[in-house]
């Protein structure tokens, strides 16, 4: 980070004091559409605003307090969303293979109705978990890193599982993912895929993000998987990343990283001004994003940019069609208009999925069971 970025932090300085009062809100539970205010700062690219939350699939996830930005706009108030009862989700068939759940190609939103790559064990196949659930430290080139590790409750050491990456926003933590069901995706899953949440550093001393300085996120990143290739049996044709606003921003950066060998990632409310993107790797990556249309905290057109660069990687013509099934169908009725589009003429196997939605800065709403049928087609 910058020093003036330091600086304009410092002169905001009001945001230290409020945001354990922020996360102590967005750690709760919320099904009744209630919102929590606070304050919100931004400039010269970086933000500090309110904490939004968002239950879904049961459990309260998303936001952990403040979100970065790239724009230099003010913005107050907090935003919450809130979604009542389970995920609903767009499907279509499922498949089961290999003793894993999938999705029939074209079935999932987004599907690009590619027969299914085969599944590349790692080294670790075959051999007893060399790691346990729970929390654990990494050591990347110095620095201690945490993060939460998911195993399913009955690991099959023979059984490639797929690895998904969860991260928080800014302001969160890795607990918080982990407790909120890694997005809704553990439920999902029915114990086919291994969970990972890790844990950020200090941004701008306004809680932990994913500022990626000098990479060491993507070191992070690259560290954890070269743990889980050595020592769980993971199949590294089927990698992925999810997040919410700084977590979507790492998303975007993990998906832009040659190393990080992720199949699809599913941003939310994200950009890749802030933790970046490795404009060096033309390596295509599956994508489905979401972006309220309200959002003043992370503008649209940021996630807009995004989603560019992986229908340009892609391979994908600019002539898109409504997604069928749609998330909008599930994302209710307090979000409408909603669209989700396909982009046409994407490689085979790698489709971007955009979904826009009558919303501020918040956690697609019931987007669980979709994004899970989104990765599960690969």
């Amino acid at each position: 980070m910058q020093a003036g970025h330091r600086r304009s932090f410092r002169a905001f300085s009001f945001t230290s004091a409020v945001l354990p009062w922020l996360l102590a809100c967005s750690s709760a539970s919320n099904a009744g559409g209630s919102a929590h205010g606070g304050a919100s700062a931004n400039t010269g690219g970086s933000i500090v605003t309110a904490g939004t939350s968002n239950d879904q699939q049961g459990g309260s996830i998303a936001s952990g307090g403040t979100s970065p930005a790239a724009g230099g706009q003010v913005s107050t108030g907090g935003m919450h969303a809130s979604s009542a009862g389970g995920s609903g989700g767009s499907g279509g068939t499922s498949v089961a293979t290999g003793g894993s759940l999938g999705v029939a190609g074209s079935s999932a939103p987004g599907g690009g109705g590619a027969a299914p790559t085969a599944s590349l064990p790692s080294a670790g196949c075959g051999k007893a978990a060399g790691l346990m659930n729970g929390r654990a430290s990494i050591d990347v080139s110095g620095t201690m890193r945490e993060y939460i590790l998911a195993l399913p409750t009955n690991y099959d050491q023979s059984k490639p599982y797929r690895l998904i990456f969860g991260w928080h926003p800014w302001g969160g933590s890795a607990q918080q993912v982990a407790s909120g069901g890694y997005y809704g995706l553990q439920k999902q899953s029915n114990g086919t895929a291994i969970f990972v949440a890790a844990e950020g550093l200090d941004f701008g001393g306004n809680g932990l993000g994913w500022g990626n300085q000098n990479g060491q996120d993507i070191a992070l990143l690259n560290a954890m998987l070269d743990r889980f290739r050595s020592q769980l049996c993971i199949d590294e044709n089927r990698i992925f990343s999810v997040g919410f606003s700084f977590g979507g921003m790492f998303s975007f950066a993990a998906g832009c990283s040659a190393n990080s060998m992720m199949r699809a990632i599913a941003p939310m409310a994200g950009n890749t001004t802030v933790a970046g993107c490795d404009k060096s790797s033309t390596r295509p990556v599956a994508m489905m994003g979401f972006h309220g249309t309200d959002d003043q905290v992370v503008a649209i057109d940021g996630g807009r940019q995004g989603r560019d660069i992986f229908a340009q990687r892609n391979g994908c013509s600019q002539q898109t069609v409504a997604s069928q099934p749609t998330w909008c169908d599930v994302a209710g009725q307090n979000y409408q208009p909603c669209t989700c589009v396909n982009y046409q003429g994407c490689k085979d196997g790698y489709p971007v999925t955009w979904c826009e939605y009558k919303g501020p800065h918040m956690q697609a709403p019931n987007s669980g069971a979709t994004v899970w049928n989104f990765f599960a087609q690969f």
